[in-house]
């Protein structure tokens, strides 16, 4: 049993729950909690290790079994250690940590997602969650956007990292995809055209900027056709969230 702060595997944990750099560098993040550790076990993501401790449930001791009849190496910690890892307020009792491996985009898409300069974590998972939902076949980060694979990212996303090719580009590297693909681009944009009265069943990449400024400029630039969520009541509008999963479902109602 793991019981000293100064064991490698704590030390490494730590330091993928911090900065992005750190992730970078180790080439590895992080996935808590029993749901996120049997999606990433369902998906053959390739694992480095996994940390537990012994208030761990029936179910999630059903997944140790799994995990180390793959080989998968498994080390359990004492209670209060892996507590101080956790970034819930209360440890499910399973931690892991994978390889960053990226999934391809593929070879002609017809849906992509740019996530332009968004900060909060949760919103970025929740778009992820969508996206994996709503049939996009891959997503595309811009520089400003806040890191993907951070720990609360991740657990917003409820697995669809595991599913989405997510990719961290700048701008003239996803201008190329763009134009390869020859997609049409879609912004989401509160001056827009109605969403309803606009045909995506094109290919297309569809702009989500950030919640506080929109769109930047390098994402207008790319910008085809704006569109807008139209609304009823007073509010003047949609976190970053809400409206791109609006719009991806609206992309997915009109193909089906």
């Amino acid at each position: 049993m793991i019981s000293s702060s100064q064991n490698p595997k704590i030390k490494l944990t730590h330091a993928l729950a911090g900065r992005p750099k750190e992730r970078r560098e180790a080439g590895a993040f992080l996935a808590e909690g029993v749901r996120l550790v049997e999606e990433a076990h369902a998906a053959d993501w390739p694992f480095r290790f996994v940390l537990y401790s012994d208030e761990l449930s029936e179910r999630g001791n059903e997944l140790v079994k799994k995990l180390e009849d793959k080989q998968i190496e498994v080390e359990e910690v004492e209670n209060g250690l892996l507590q101080s890892l956790s970034k819930t307020e209360t440890s499910q009792g399973i931690l892991a940590v994978l390889n960053d491996l990226q999934l391809l985009i593929p070879e002609s898409p017809n849906f992509l997602l740019i996530l332009d300069a968004l900060r909060d974590p949760g919103n970025l998972g929740t778009l992820l969650r969508s996206a994996d939902a709503a049939g996009v076949q891959a997503v595309l980060i811009p520089p400003e956007t806040t890191d993907a694979f951070a720990p609360k990212v991740v657990r917003a996303g409820m697995g669809a990292h595991f599913r989405l090719p997510i990719h961290t580009m700048g701008w003239d590297e996803i201008n190329q995809v763009i134009r390869l693909a020859n997609l049409q681009v879609f912004l989401a944009d509160m001056d827009g055209q109605p969403c309803w009265e606009t045909d995506f069943h094109q290919p297309l990449a569809l702009i989500v900027g950030s919640e506080a400024e929109g769109a930047s400029q390098q994402a207008r630039k790319l910008g085809n056709v704006f569109v807008k969520i139209p609304m009823a009541g007073k509010t003047e509008s949609l976190n970053a969230a809400a409206a791109g999963s609006v719009l991806m479902f609206e992309v997915m109602r009109q193909r089906k």
